[in-house]
């Protein structure tokens, strides 16, 4: 078939699956709205097939009415109003995403899908721990790590499948299909990503959607806000609550609970999400929501020893509890598009920088010995960075820096 990839992405988000396609015999034409000097790692990462056309830096129409299928990247925000996928839906061409083409060839009955505001990265991987500590093969996938669907042939019939579904992911599979997981996981629902639905209460029917479908039998969890969960090595209560939630999918399964539990208290956290970088100094760059920032700051024992360094894109959601924040620590300093609205909403110590640089550099001129410096910025990277993960790794360059730099003098 002719396959249009729409979408590489910075995340290389269309690689697996038009590699997949390749393999499959497809003809694909990839195409992004980026040109190649900014996608040169993704692009050398896909190399060259005799299968395979690319276009950069534009998209054409008549390549999404040749197609037999159209593959749109979940990125693409109100993918409804997207005038080549409209163009597409109107000629009867099949528009599909990645994790379609993976469910599709996966048992369902053993799939664990886990969505959430806040938490599902790390439910789900604090989940696939406890099942591997079990005994239990068990692949970690979709909104995490890298695409399944070039793993298929190494995943068995009894094998277990944790999934992260993104509210985008969980709108395409429920435009095309009607499948929700046979175990399904729900961390919390808060305001995110208006941007990309329109509305929250549109984001929130999305998240809903993961039990849309389930039948008589199925799992479905959500998270006890006052759950508690002993001897983990992650700090924080919100953390507590991600493990119970993943124990009690793991023990829903079938695993031995002894075995999930010990798995899970041996998880040492995911890179960008409250990460030890060195004494005193965190990296929550993945908190791209308010009320992710307050549950950063709520894990540490004293708020009025954290310099906070939050802002970035603007996802047009409410930022006062973000900038609420401000009262409770000892400096907020606000960076990025946001940083203004975060300084006007905010009543405490806050200054406002360019960047992070200026912004990490100033909290460490007043830090106190005892004191936490915490990038948790409560917003998207997009306005400077091409990524959190980007984000998170410049903070964590800029500290070791400057704790090197100190410590030769």
């Amino acid at each position: 078939k002719n396959v249009t990839v729409m979408g590489l992405g910075r995340f290389g988000g269309g690689l697996g699956v038009t590699r997949w396609l390749l393999d499959q015999g497809a003809k694909v034409l990839l195409t992004d709205l980026a040109n190649e000097d900014e996608l040169t790692k993704q692009i050398k990462e896909l190399g060259t097939h005799t299968n395979l056309q690319v276009v950069f830096g534009e998209h054409r129409m008549e390549d999404f009415l040749r197609a037999d299928v159209v593959i749109a990247n979940p990125a693409i925000q109100t993918p409804w109003n997207n005038v080549f996928l409209c163009a597409a839906w109107e000629a009867n061409i099949q528009v599909t995403t990645e994790i379609e083409m993976l469910v599709d060839r996966l048992h369902r009955e053993r799939v664990i899908g886990v969505t959430g505001t806040s938490g599902k990265s790390t439910t789900a991987t604090m989940l696939y721990e406890g099942l591997k500590n079990a005994g239990i093969t068990c692949h970690l996938g979709g909104n995490i790590g890298g695409s399944l669907l070039n793993s298929l042939s190494e995943i068995n019939e009894t094998d277990v499948v944790v999934l992260e579904l993104s509210s985008a992911m969980l709108w395409w599979l429920n435009k095309n299909t009607s499948w929700s997981p046979s175990t399904a996981v729900l961390t919390n629902i808060e305001p995110n990503h208006v941007d990309w639905h329109g509305s929250f209460e549109e984001y929130k029917l999305c998240k809903e959607l993961l039990f849309a479908n389930q039948t008589e039998g199925d799992i479905a969890i959500t998270q006890d806000q006052n759950a508690s969960f002993t001897d983990l090595i992650v700090p924080g209560k919100h953390n507590q609550k991600n493990a119970a939630v993943a124990f009690l999918a793991g023990v829903a399964i079938g695993a031995d609970p002894t075995l999930v539990r010990e798995g899970i208290q041996r998880f040492r956290g995911l890179p960008h999400r409250l990460q030890l970088v060195c004494d005193g100094y965190y990296n929550d760059s993945k908190s791209t929501t308010p009320k992710a920032t307050e549950l950063a700051v709520d894990a540490f024992a004293d708020a009025k020893r954290i310099h906070l360094i939050v802002g970035g894109y603007d996802k047009k959601i409410d930022l006062t509890l973000l900038a609420a924040q401000a009262k409770r620590v000892a400096c907020m300093y606000a960076i990025g598009e946001t940083a203004n609205a975060i300084a006007v909403l905010a009543s405490g110590n806050i200054k406002q920088f360019k960047n992070l640089e200026q912004a990490v550099a100033e909290a460490m001129k007043n830090m106190n010995s005892d004191d936490v410096l915490l990038l948790s910025p409560g917003c998207a990277s997009w306005d400077q960075f091409v990524h959190f993960e980007a984000r998170g790794e410049l903070f964590c360059t800029i500290v070791n820096e400057s704790k090197a730099h100190q410590q030769v003098h």
